[in-house]
Parts: structure tokens; sequence; C-alpha cells
């Protein structure tokens, strides 16, 4: 039996600890090195280092998620074609998605070099931060196209079934990064340039380790040239599942430059770094929530590929109930730890003053995590993009970026921190109607398990 088969088989429960775990662990390692990153950048280098981490990495992520979302869009055809018993359509897929990401990924880079420093002002490299920012970019551009194949590589992966191999792909470059930031930063006393070194080098092994995978013969596909040229009908449908994934990276992008730009006319370069400690630590609290909605994308696409109705409702309930329970236990460290938390990245007392309750006011509604998060996968995993961009597009797009623009004219920099926890329950509320929805549709089919 193919790693894949064991998706239309296994009990439910079973597939998503099996998913989700490897999934929730690569994220939680990818978040580490994040957070340890911050940590030597906060303590041997000062807060404007922070703050300019906090602006340069929503540009190097916009660019790296053509990777992800033609990984997303491709591993939902994939899943569906393994399902449907459709294998030659799961290796053009997969040889389509290789030759998208790589061309893609480089012209951006590209664009990104020219316009350096227009860039970097765009997403609120202002004052002071400035400088740092461009000692960091310039280095982590290098590093960019092999953090797209990387994150491509990792959804493919996943839909055929190989979770663990996935999660190796995440914690191989967490590992590269937490070796090197003492070496590099402090050791060498390269400082913004050690840092992104050492970010670089660390994409490099990332997606070294996802080529050696695919060329091993343990992988169920294969890149082979012939299913590298390019087919429109794989491509357009790549891009419409896909456009998805771009498309939420690309509202996070607008949110910074929004965000950004505002934390600082509101609160100076200061209350750029009180973000980039809320983001870090946003990353690594909600990674379970995020490793059952990964684990929740083949396990959904492959049942509906193959008309098991039953098992996609189950799974739809589950993976809600198992992330709420989750989301409440981070809700309440959250609550009772966030000075202390943010004291461990930084020893300025100003910083940590004003990090602390912005904390607790971004992480209010985490409770609502898992409901806000499967709607949009839910209809990324069956194949239907229009329903999944606006979900996805919910959050950052519709509600969180005008309430950043229109509460801070009335309430200044604390409306800032309570325009996230707003966002997060009218996106839920939102997303629970079209779950709600979906269920009901799945109802009214024949179920074939």
């Amino acid at each position: 039996m193919n790693h894949s088969d064991e998706l239309g088989t296994k009990p439910i429960a079973q597939l998503i600890r099996e998913q989700a775990t490897p999934a929730a662990i690569g994220i939680l390692v990818l978040s580490i090195y994040g957070i340890v990153d911050t940590i030597f950048v906060g303590r041997w280098i000062g807060s404007l280092a922070i703050g300019a981490i906090t602006v340069v990495l929503p540009i190097t992520f916009l660019i790296a998620s053509i990777g992800m979302a033609i990984g997303v869009g491709g591993a939902s055809i994939i899943s569906r074609a393994l399902g449907a018993d459709e294998e030659d359509k799961a290796m053009l897929a997969f040889g389509n998605q290789v030759s998208m990401t790589l061309a893609l990924a480089l012209l951006f880079v590209f664009i990104g070099s020219f316009f350096q420093n227009e860039v970097l002002r765009l997403f609120g490299a202002q004052g002071d931060i400035l400088p740092y920012a461009q000692a960091y970019f310039q280095v982590i551009l290098y590093g960019i196209p092999f953090l797209a194949f990387a994150m491509m590589s990792n959804n493919v992966i996943r839909a055929e079934g190989a979770p663990k191999i996935a999660m190796m792909i995440m914690v191989v470059p967490a590992v590269v990064n937490v070796v090197l930031d003492p070496i590099l930063i402090v050791g060498l006393g390269w400082g913004m340039k050690g840092a992104a070194w050492a970010t670089t080098l660390s994409y490099i092994a990332s997606a070294s380790f996802g080529m050696w995978y695919f060329f091993r013969g343990d992988s169920e596909l294969r890149i082979l040239l012939k299913n590298m040229v390019l087919r429109w009908t794989i491509v357009k449908e790549i891009f419409l599942i896909g456009g998805v994934t771009f498309a939420r990276q690309g509202s996070i992008s607008l949110l910074a430059i929004v965000l950004n730009n505002s934390l600082f006319a509101y609160g100076g370069e200061l209350s750029v770094s009180v973000y980039g400690i809320i983001n870090r630590v946003m990353m690594f609290a909600n990674f379970p929530v995020l490793g059952i909605t990964q684990g929740f994308l083949p396990i959904a696409g492959y049942n509906f590929g193959a008309k098991k109705w039953g098992r996609v409702k189950e799974v739809i309930y589950k993976s809600v109930g198992y992330g709420t329970v989750l989301a409440l236990g981070i809700f309440t460290i959250i609550m009772f730890g966030a000075k202390p938390i943010a004291s461990v990245f930084t020893t300025d007392e100003n910083l940590i003053a004003q990090t602390g309750p912005a904390l607790i006011t971004v992480f209010f509604a985490t409770p609502l995590l898992a409901i806000q998060l499967l709607g949009a996968a839910y209809y990324q995993a069956i194949g239907k993009p229009l329903p999944a961009l606006l979900l996805t597009m919910l959050k950052q797009g519709i509600f969180l970026i005008p309430l950043i623009i229109l509460l801070p004219r009335y309430f200044g920099l604390t409306g800032i921190w309570f325009a996230f926890p707003i966002a997060d329950v009218l996106t839920a509320v939102v997303n629970f109607i079209f779950l709600k929805s979906a269920v009901e549709q799945l109802n009214t089919q024949k179920t074939t398990a």
C-alpha cells in the first residue's frame, strides 16, 4: 500500500495525529529558530535590529510564498489525483510545480534586488531601522529561491502521505540556523549580516533535503524533464487553488506595510520592535493549530477525491474540536505569561513593558483560531478556489487592514492592538457559516465509506 492509500482507509483520528503531529513539530521547530534568531539579534545587536527583521520578513516570505502557493495548489491536485487513482496526472502536476517555482522565484528575487531601498521603505524601514534592514535584506535575497523550493516540496510530500519527511524539510533549516546564529552573530561578530547568512544557509539546507528525498527513490513522485514542460490546464488549476495561499501571503505583506507604517507613526521604532516580538510569539504559540490545519488538507483532499463523504465530515468535526482545545491552552498561557515571555527576547525594560499588554490584547480571541483556519483549508483541499480565497483574505485583507487604519485615529496605538482580536472574531463567524454550509452539502451526498 502506498502512503497516500492510507489517507482513505485509516481511522480519521489516527490520521489527524499522524499528519498533524509532524506538521506541528515542523512548524514548532521553524518558529523556534525564528525565536532564537530574534533573541540573538535582540540581545547582541539591539531593539532596532528586531525592528529590521520585522520589516524584512514579510518581503522575503512574500517572494517565498510563490513556492508555498504552487506547493498548496499542486498538492491539492496531487491528493485528489492519487485518491482517484490518476498517477500520471499527479506526476505531471509535480513537474509543472518545479518549473513554476524556480522561474517565478528567480524573477521576484531580481525585482527585489533591483528596487531594494524602495521596497524596504515601503514595508516600513524608516528612521534608524533602515541601515539594519538593508544589511539583512541584501544577504537574505540569495536564499529565497531555495526557500521557495523547500516550501513547495513540503506541501507535495505531505500530499503523498509522508508527513514525517515533510516535517524534516522544516526541521533541517531550523537546526542549521540555531547552530549558525551564535557562531556568526556572536563568535565572528558579523551582526546583522551574520543573522542573514545563518538564515540563508538554512534555506539552502532545507531545499537540498527536499531534492535529496525526490531523487533517492522513496517518493511516489519523480522530477522528470517531460513533466516539467508547462501544461496550461495544470498551470491554471495550480494558480487558481494556490493563488489562495499567495493571496493570503500577499494580504499579510500588505498588512505589514500598513501595520509597520502605522506603528512607526503612532509609537516610533520601539512599537515596530514590539510587534516583531509579538509576531515571533504568534508563530510559536499557534503551532499546534497550524499543524492540525496542515494535517487536515491531505486527508480532506484525498477523501473528497475518493468520494468518501462521511470521512470528509468526520475530519472536519474532529479537526475543529482538537484545534479548539489546543487554542484554549495557548490562550491560557499567553494571558498569564505575557511579560515573562517578552523578557526572553530583550533586556530593554521599556520594550518589555510595552510588549506585555500588547501581547495579551493581540491574543485575546485565540480560542477561535481553529475555526478561522479550517474554513479556508477545507475549500482549498477540495479544489474550490473562490470560497477559499474569500475566507483566506478575510482576516488580513478585509477586516484587519481597515481596522488598523481606522481605530488608531480614535484610540492611538492601543487601537492598533485591539484591531487584532476584533478581526479574529469577525473572521471566525464567517468561517463557521461556510463550514456549516459545507457539512450540509456533504450530508446530501451518497457516501462510499
